[in-house]
């Protein structure tokens, strides 16, 4: 593997698990990627006041923000496997945290540390690609969803995403038609398949529910 290989591959990983000084920046980055993308799956969800949320792999913490504004009373659980970023939430909304509406948990989609049917709402952008073995991270969230409860899964497209030169390094690519069979297997009901943007590239919104 050559230098520029190396720094890729780097990157990928850092994306699908951020660590240390580097995790930290790539945690800032990822709130100005993913912007659009979260605000547009947090807007799918059409969320009520005082319902419980949940943001999976919330990395810089924009979608755990945007939730605690839609929720209003209500309570956000944000679940992340990297202590980078945790550690990030844990500074930017210490007064949510002390009053109870955040909680936060070290944990996988595959593992969730929540009861079985306590969130109204969940959502979760550009993780899935680091997700071995989807129908079990699915059945997991379809556990924890209440009855009517709403789960929205962001992608990028994968023909676009074939093309960015760190996608190769560990990416699982999948077409929307698998992750949508994944998410019926899992006992969750697709409910639409939006787009962001025009064109045939655009991101895509899967939401599904119980």
């Amino acid at each position: 593997m050559g230098p520029r290989d190396t720094l890729l591959a780097g990157f990928a990983k850092q994306l699908g698990h951020p660590r240390g000084r580097a995790g930290q920046a790539v945690v800032r980055l990822l709130n100005n990627v993913n912007r659009g993308p979260v605000t547009g799956a947090v807007d799918a969800l059409e969320i009520r006041r005082g319902e419980t949320a949940l943001d999976l792999g919330f990395g810089g913490g924009l979608g755990l923000d945007l939730l605690l504004r839609a929720t209003e009373g209500g309570t956000v659980h944000g679940a992340e496997i990297s202590e980078t970023a945790l550690a990030r939430a844990r500074r930017t909304f210490p007064k949510n945290l002390a009053a109870g509406r955040l909680v936060l948990h070290q944990a996988g989609m595959a593992e969730l540390p929540l009861g079985d049917g306590t969130i109204d709402a969940a959502l979760t952008v550009n993780t899935v690609y680091f997700i071995p073995d989807l129908v079990p991270a699915f059945a997991e969230v379809a556990r924890v969803l209440s009855g009517g409860g709403r789960f929205v899964v962001g992608i990028g497209d994968p023909e676009m995403m074939r093309e960015m030169p760190f996608t190769g390094h560990g990416f699982r690519l999948r077409p929307p038609e698998e992750i949508e069979k994944a998410l019926e297997d899992a006992g969750l009901e697709l409910r639409r398949h939006d787009r962001l943007g025009d064109g045939p590239r655009a991101f895509h919104l899967l939401v599904a529910g119980r």
